[in-house]
């Protein structure tokens, strides 16, 4: 048996490698609903041998659902507080509080399957000067819990002063806990949750994976971001803990926007967390103590929106496109990545056909280089139709909103590309308040007055290496 594979291991490695192949195309076929990609995958896998069914096998398969699964038996509906929501509410009465865009509510309650709850606050808070405060304040605060999900939890200036408060927290008999994405807690090294070690407060990483050191494109990340103090107060938005957050943080600074929410919609902050915390712990968070989320002062309608690669699969997108639809007069949408599928280059080119003004604003300098060329290729499509595109000068902005028709307003953690809609597992908010929408409109106008508008001659002036470069940059836009 030894001589014969020391005479014929190349065959065997060769009938190896068509069998493993042939078993991974049978998984594609069966498991991939974008034709595009199935396609794609199966060239990958019979055209680099060995190569392509490894790349295949650590990017391709969602394991995600799959570990789901095994767990669902451990998972139990989370709690619901004993008060009359929204989902009564018919919508007959008029003047109605969503105006045009009843269908649009209607719409969202059958993807989500969520109530959409009245009487919230909603507060923006701008940049890490506001949220920041805000947020360690409300810790400070905290007398029976508090629910910490984020993607990247640095080990800085920002970092410590949350491992601090929480630390204290606990250290006053809080029930803490804080859940950080495996990969995004690689940011900085030592990690962030190291500030945690040896102290009351749980700590777990969600999805450990063996990929390289600060590989940021490892796929089904955790990039939710929320905070919920004893079930009532939440918060939640871009902002990731990290000083680049702080504006006097010098060339890392970072623009982005936070939101603090008070109301019945914090109940499903509170359920989406105990989610995650369920699938990565094991532990059911059913107690009273994280779930007090009461009617608060505010008028805005608000829908928590979950999304991610099992069972939330296209929540957002349909949403944003149901949005798209819906919409009469304007649709602005302010988001640091901007590498959206065909379906939704659809459907904002036609609002734009519509008549509708439709308008787009991105950084000049993104931190992720290859995400922007990709971006660059997709841009002429907008603009041929009558979208405004917009790049807001530096710092780096981080902002994620939409806002249609001065009413609607869509704020959280996606931002519009792949990775977001796809791959990650997102949390995001729909409101329905004028005001709300009026205060977002006004920072998206202030970002627009300061940022150059992006023109098709602005665009083919780029040479054509740049263009090729972005081009090839495009081609891995699923994953970027």
């Amino acid at each position: 048996m030894i001589e014969f594979l020391s005479q014929f291991w190349h065959w065997v490695v060769v009938a190896v490698d068509i069998f493993v192949a042939a078993v991974a195309s049978g998984h594609v076929v069966l498991n991939k609903r974008d034709s595009r990609a199935a396609c794609g995958w199966l060239g990958v896998i019979w055209l680099a041998p060995i190569v392509g069914t490894t790349l295949y096998l650590w990017l391709g398969i969602n394991r995600i659902q799959r570990r789901a699964y095994r767990l669902r038996s451990r998972r139990v509906a989370p709690r619901t507080p004993n008060s009359t929501s929204t989902a009564d509410w018919d919508g007959t009465a008029s003047p109605s509080p969503c105006g045009h865009l009843l269908p649009l509510v209607h719409l969202v309650q059958r993807i989500t399957d969520q109530p959409l709850f009245d009487r919230n606050l909603v507060k923006p808070l701008i940049n890490g000067d506001e949220a920041f405060p805000a947020m360690l304040a409300a810790i400070e605060t905290a007398t029976s819990s508090i629910t910490l999900c984020t993607y990247i939890f640095d080990n800085d200036r920002a970092g410590r002063e949350f491992a601090d408060a929480l630390k204290r927290a606990a250290d006053r008999g809080v029930e803490v806990r804080v859940l950080v994405d495996a990969v995004g807690s690689r940011y900085s090294w030592p990690s962030g949750t190291r500030l945690l070690a040896g102290s009351r407060v749980d700590v777990a990483k969600f999805l450990p994976t063996l990929t390289p050191w600060r590989f940021r494109y490892s796929n089904l990340r955790n990039h939710r971001k929320v905070l919920v103090i004893d079930g009532a107060i939440g918060f939640t938005g871009g902002m990731n803990i990290r000083e680049g957050n702080y504006q006097d943080a010098g060339p890392q600074s970072i623009r982005d926007i936070h939101f603090q929410l008070e109301g019945r919609v914090v109940q499903q902050f509170q359920e989406a967390f105990a989610l995650d915390w369920s699938f990565t712990t094991g532990e059911l968070l059913e107690e009273d103590r994280w779930y007090q989320a009461q009617d608060s002062s505010g008028d805005v309608l608000a829908r928590v929106i979950s999304d991610g690669p099992d069972e939330d699969l296209d929540r957002l997108q349909y949403v944003i496109q149901g949005a798209i639809t819906c919409a009469k007069s304007r649709i602005t949408i302010v988001t640091p990545y901007f590498i959206p599928d065909y379906a939704l280059i659809s459907t904002l080119n036609m609002a734009a056909l519509r008549g509708l003004v439709v308008e787009i604003v991105l950084p000049s300098q993104s931190n992720q280089r290859l995400v922007q060329w990709a971006s660059m290729t997709i841009l002429p499509q907008l603009l041929e139709s009558g979208c405004r595109i917009w790049l807001s000068p530096p710092p780096f902005d981080h902002s994620k909103l939409m806002i249609v028709d001065g009413l609607w307003s869509l704020i959280g953690s996606a931002n519009w590309d792949q990775r977001s809609l796809r791959l990650n597992f997102e949390l995001d908010v729909e409101c329905y308040d004028t005001d709300l929408a009026s205060r977002l409109q006004s920072i998206a106008d202030a970002r627009i007055a300061s940022s150059v508008r992006v023109t098709s001659d602005w665009l083919s002036s780029r040479g054509m290496l740049r263009r090729l470069r972005n081009g090839l940059a495009r081609l891995a836009s699923p994953y970027l």
